[in-house]
């Protein structure tokens, strides 16, 4: 089969990823499950032929994965689909794992996005974080808030995407979209860049490092909107992790600065749905006067009772979130347990 039908096969069948490894079967994977195609195993020539491929179609240089070790990239079928890939060695031999990408962005409704975090393209200034493990959706809410302010506001969006997954179309607003690697250095280039180029609202991909942090929170003090992700996992570990990035001695000084510039928190995490597919849960933390006290007195640790008892200031936990979905028969009882913060506190909720 050549490159074009396994991707026909994968998009055809509702897969999200499509994995191509020496030593197993083509595989999918679907709502959860991974699934293979045929039962022949792929040897490493094969799989070395198919990333070549997979490299021409992309018009890319096989130079960086050559010299790293792995690679991120994306590329367009037409009539197809779009493709987030990263290609890596494993046991000596060639490796790739692909993300589809729809070429529209999705309906924010049909993902199950509240109307609340689509309601974050109203926010003028600061920062927004979207954050929550890989595979957790964070990417497709990040395209989808930009994609309310591109149509409903007058402003020049600029992205920085380590690849560019979903391609926006000017509305309202204005978008450029720029891939790391391609179309500038790398992040902290492309931020620090970015700020001379009139922007409303400044999309940046994962925070990796100290100056990328730094320079974000000054773009997010000097007027601009920016949106942005984190691998974190609920709001008091992403405020954690951006203090703790720093050395102690900035650290109280970095407290107030975040307290001054961060505005809501959204972590997400997709759940096995009782009828298939997925389903999100969000956590969502608003920055009420209680909540910047507590981040800049260092008391982060009690920002989750804030959050449990915020719902007038439009909060919400995690295990909040799961046990809506529960009762709205949504995700089943073992699901809910499953991936609850606190078990214990959900198995009374739910009544065993």
């Amino acid at each position: 089969m050549e490159l074009k039908e396994y991707l026909s096969w994968a998009v055809e069948n509702g897969a999200s990823d499509i994995f191509m490894v020496a030593g197993t079967p083509l595989s999918i994977k679907k709502d959860g499950r991974l699934l293979s195609y045929g039962g022949d195993k792929l040897m490493p020539a094969a799989v070395a032929e198919l990333i070549e491929n997979i490299y021409t179609l992309a018009k890319r240089p096989m130079d960086r994965f050559a010299a790293s070790g792995d690679d991120d990239f994306s590329f367009a079928v037409g009539g197809l689909a779009r493709f987030r890939v990263n290609t890596y060695m494993q046991r000596g031999s060639m490796a790739s794992v692909i993300r589809v990408v729809n070429f529209e962005i999705p309906d924010w409704r049909s993902m199950g996005i509240p109307e609340q975090v689509i309601r974050l393209a109203d926010i003028r200034s600061g920062m927004v974080l979207v954050t929550g493990t890989a595979g957790s959706g964070k990417s497709t809410t990040l395209a989808c808030i930009v994609e309310e302010i591109n149509s409903t506001r007058d402003c020049h969006i600029v992205t920085l995407e380590d690849p560019i997954e979903y391609l926006h179309r000017n509305k309202r607003g204005i978008v450029s979209q720029r891939e790391i690697a391609i179309d500038t250095r790398d992040s902290l280039s492309g931020l620090r860049a970015c700020l001379r180029q009139a922007p409303d609202v400044i999309q940046l991909g994962e925070m990796r490092d100290r100056e990328t942090i730094s320079t974000a929170m000054t773009a997010a003090e000097t007027g601009h909107l920016l949106l942005a992700t984190l691998h974190t996992k609920g709001a008091v570990n992403t405020i954690d992790r951006i203090i703790d990035t720093f050395p102690p001695e900035q650290q109280s000084q970095i407290r107030i600065q975040l307290g001054s510039v961060l505005q809501t928190v959204v972590c997400q995490q997709l759940l096995p749905g009782v009828d298939g597919g997925c389903v999100p849960a969000f956590e969502i933390m608003t920055m009420t006067p209680a909540v910047k006290s507590l981040i800049r007195e260092g008391k982060t640790h009690q920002i989750d009772n804030a959050i449990a008892s915020g719902a007038a200031d439009g909060m919400i936990s995690m295990d909040q979130s799961i046990f809506a979905l529960f009762k709205a028969g949504r995700i089943s009882a073992d699901t809910a347990l499953s991936h609850a913060v606190n078990t214990e506190q959900m198995q009374r909720r739910i009544g065993r």
